[in-house]
């Protein structure tokens, strides 16, 4: 009898232990980005530069237009970028005094899907920390080529906008 509730048990914590895997096989982990670069602009500064959700095109390079749109009381930009591909954003958090914004991707030809990030300036020494990252799954492409392209798109912000407030 012991033995039989013996098999029984270590049965149903095998099957348990097996489906546990399957379904947690067929649940992808979001990717993360995240570029941070210090610059001698004050946060202010940079603040102004940052903060107009549709300013992107006067600092990041691939960006060629930005136009801004509403429907539904949400804050939607259109980027057209230098190739003339198109990126539809939605702005989903704005804090001016806490410099940050966030938004979500929702439509555009990067390999990238449930894309959401954030955007803020913070405050450090004389000068000011540019702080980009977003959270996001593969579409259509490795993890790893997802992950440099979200993390190129990054960087050549944050670069152009040292470059803009370090003077």
């Amino acid at each position: 009898m012991k033995l039989r509730l013996f098999m029984t048990t270590a049965g149903l914590f095998l099957t348990s232990l097996c489906l546990g895997a399957a379904l947690t096989a067929g649940q992808a982990l979001a990717l993360d980005a995240h570029v941070a670069k210090d610059t001698a602009g004050a946060p202010g500064e940079v603040w102004a530069a940052v903060g107009d959700f549709c300013g992107i095109a006067a600092w990041h390079p691939a960006v060629a237009k930005c136009e801004i749109s509403a429907k539904d009381g949400a804050t939607f930009r259109t980027l057209t970028l230098k190739d003339g591909a198109k990126l539809l954003e939605k702005q989903t958090a704005f804090d001016a005094k806490a410099m940050t914004y966030s938004y979500t991707i929702e439509d555009g030809p990067l390999p990238v899907a449930n894309y959401k990030s954030t955007l803020k300036i913070v405050a450090k020494d004389k000068g000011s920390t540019i702080d980009w990252s977003g959270t996001f799954d593969a579409k259509g492409a490795p993890d790893a080529d997802a992950v440099k392209a979200i993390t190129g798109v990054y960087a050549g912000g944050v670069d152009a906008l040292v470059a803009k407030t370090s003077k």
